[in-house]
């Protein structure tokens, strides 16, 4: 996987980059001392895992990540732990509270899902790398193989989530947050805090349910409507 960093203090630079040098998987490809300096090589440059510090000058990195229209995947580092809750709000992959140690980095990349298009806008250019057909799910002690056009939507339970095709509902132990990352952005949208769906299988839209092929109906959360709306029927 390459990746950034974006980091203001050398020491908590160093550290990171000693991690990643020691991990065969990763690709170091730039660090950037303020989030403004990597925006240019963000727009150049596909990349699948960003480290980004939350307190970096001119810009946050919160308002860094909100600012960004496809990111990568996201790897918060911070020394403040209040920030926590907001992060898994922008579907960042893990948060490391600063000092953190080569075995709690390595949880963390280990959560990075490998099936996400990395998408990269240059000028008029648009560099990706080709998505997946199908997914993994792993359920119990098995790996089901699923093809995404079968998806219909996924839902989320405390413990667990729900891959619900036509034939059959699969349950998984990974978060809702997994498939939003893992899934292909431009066919599966967020339209509530528990729920995914696939936009192909939509047949209507009446005030804040959606109907799917099948009968499922999905409620649209007040959060989402907005966005959602604004993807449908742009």
């Amino acid at each position: 996987m390459k990746c950034i960093i974006i980091e203001d203090q050398p020491p908590a630079q160093r550290i990171l980059k000693k991690f990643i040098e020691d991990v065969d998987a990763l690709e170091l490809k730039g660090v950037f001392s303020d989030a403004l300096q990597a925006m240019e090589f963000l727009n150049a440059e596909p990349i699948n895992l960003l480290f980004l510090d939350i307190h970096l000058p001119k810009i946050s990195g919160l308002d860094f990540l909100k600012s960004l229209p496809n990111p990568p995947h996201v790897i918060l580092t911070t020394a403040f732990s209040e920030y926590a809750l907001e992060s898994y709000d922008l579907n960042v992959v893990d948060y490391l509270l600063k000092p953190f140690s080569f075995q709690r980095f390595l949880k963390a990349v280990a959560k990075v899902p490998v099936v996400k298009a990395t998408h990269v806008l240059t000028g008029d250019k648009e560099i990706a790398m080709a998505p997946k057909s199908h997914i993994y799910i792993k359920s119990g002690y098995e790996h089901i193989k699923i093809h995404l056009d079968d998806i219909l939507h996924i839902d989320s339970d405390s413990d667990y989530t729900e891959v619900v095709t036509p034939d059959r509902k699969y349950l998984s132990s990974e978060p809702l947050r997994f498939w939003l990352e893992a899934l292909p952005g431009t066919n599966f949208i967020r339209t509530h805090k528990s729920h995914v769906i696939n936009t192909d299988k939509i047949d209507k839209i009446m005030g804040n349910l959606i109907y799917l092929e099948g009968g499922h109906t999905i409620p649209i959360g007040r959060a989402y409507k907005e966005h959602f709306l604004k993807v449908i029927l742009k």
